[in-house]
């Protein structure tokens, strides 16, 4: 990598990756708020009317045993917390702090309109700094890609002006395919850090909140049962979610075996149609002629057609997989909450957390399009750095 790219190259990187750990932060700041405002609305405190018809609430003191164990259950998950999780329950719990004087709210028998209220602006204090930064994320990132893009191009143009012969599509590949492949990089790139991090910050939360589901969830298997070994699996919503996205990935990867190959075979088609119209614009006489343009598009027509076909296919289970996995980790945690063993927040925590992990665990299924867009691109500039002696080039400059 050339001087001239360097501070772009590794300084943008750093901020992209700021960017990311700050916005994984507030997703676990959200992932605490769930639990709070969904116990609240399990149990609001109901207003009676009293003689006289003077509204009170029945209970107004605070209760100071209540109160420390909050405090002691508030110390007790920034100790075992990670580097990730820690600065965010430290910012949730100052939140907390600033609107109910107390670094905790859970467990309380009940709940206020008023801490209704109060939760929804401690919502506002970590939605609306999320949306910002993720808005100056997507703008610099795109910016990153241009960059990126503009020095691969002049770095290819160096080296293709040198020759005489030409491959075919070169326009179409220092244009074109250079733009989709730093920008596919970028996205791409982003979206595996991004995973990491949210596994790193959501694996020990669906962990420790899988213990308590799965006593439940066994607590009728016998211990003479094949599946008896299941009561002692520590994390079983993790276990869950990874074998479900590795599943995922495999019938993905069997559905979508030929895309790339497609792909790529539609390029070529794509780049010799545009050939014909870019010499036609030179000489129309010679070029473009009816029979050559219906043999090209017809061509081209084809390729789409069996490509729109294996997308279909690829689609169908896409959805499906998608579709169906909402319902999973509700299937887990119902005998949970229908026995009374959790509240309605932690169910809401433990989906929100499972669905982290899960779809982080996912980022390959998720991505697939654009992994095998990827693919073809990177075939198609392989052989262009081939054609122009780049890579040679490169290997005898670091020899010398």
């Amino acid at each position: 990598m050339s001087a001239k790219w360097a501070l772009w190259a590794y300084l943008g990187l750093a901020l992209l990756l700021a960017f990311l750990y700050l916005q994984t932060s507030l997703n676990v700041a959200i992932n605490e708020w769930y639990k709070d405002f969904y116990d609240v609305l399990q149990k609001p405190k109901i207003e009676q009317k009293l003689e006289g018809n003077a509204q009170e609430e029945l209970n107004t003191s605070k209760n100071l045993e209540q109160i420390q164990k909050q405090e002691e259950l508030a110390a007790s998950k920034l100790e075992n917390s990670n580097f990730l999780n820690k600065s965010s329950l430290i910012f949730y719990q100052y939140l907390i702090r600033e609107f109910f004087d107390k670094s905790s709210i859970s467990g309380q028998d009940s709940y206020s309109i008023d801490d209704f209220y109060l939760l929804v602006g401690v919502f506002l204090c970590i939605a609306l700094p999320y949306v910002l930064i993720a808005t100056i994320n997507i703008y610099f990132a795109s910016l990153y890609a241009l960059k990126w893009r503009e020095a691969m191009t002049f770095e290819y143009l160096k080296f293709w002006k040198n020759k005489d012969d030409n491959i075919e599509g070169s326009s179409q590949r220092i244009q074109e395919d250079i733009y989709n492949f730093s920008k596919i990089v970028e996205s791409l790139g982003l979206a595996f850090v991004r995973a990491l991090m949210t596994l790193i910050a959501f694996i020990p939360i669906l962990w420790a909140l899988s213990e308590p589901i799965s006593k439940a969830l066994f607590v009728n298997l016998s211990d003479e049962s094949a599946f008896s070994f299941l009561k002692s699996i520590d994390g079983l919503l993790v276990y869950v979610a990874l074998f479900i996205s590795l599943g995922g990935l495999c019938i993905s990867w069997i559905v979508g075996i030929k895309l790339p190959g497609l792909e790529y075979n539609n390029q070529k088609a794509e780049a010799a149609f545009r050939k014909e119209l870019v010499f036609a614009e030179d000489d129309r006489k010679k070029y473009a002629s009816e029979p050559t343009m219906i043999e090209l598009f017809t061509g081209l027509k084809f390729n789409y057609k069996r490509l729109f076909l294996h997308y279909g296919y690829f689609n169908i289970w896409l959805i499906l997989f998608e579709q169906m996995i909402v319902i999973v980790p509700l299937l887990i945690v119902a005998p949970s909450l229908f026995g009374g063993v959790i509240t309605l927040g932690i169910v809401m925590q433990m989906n929100n957390a499972f669905d982290q992990v899960r779809s982080s665990f996912s980022v390959f299924i998720t991505n697939w399009t654009k992994i095998t867009e990827l693919r073809s691109i990177h075939k198609r500039l392989s052989e262009f750095e081939i054609n122009i002696a780049y890579k040679k080039s490169k290997k005898l400059k670091r020899q010398g």
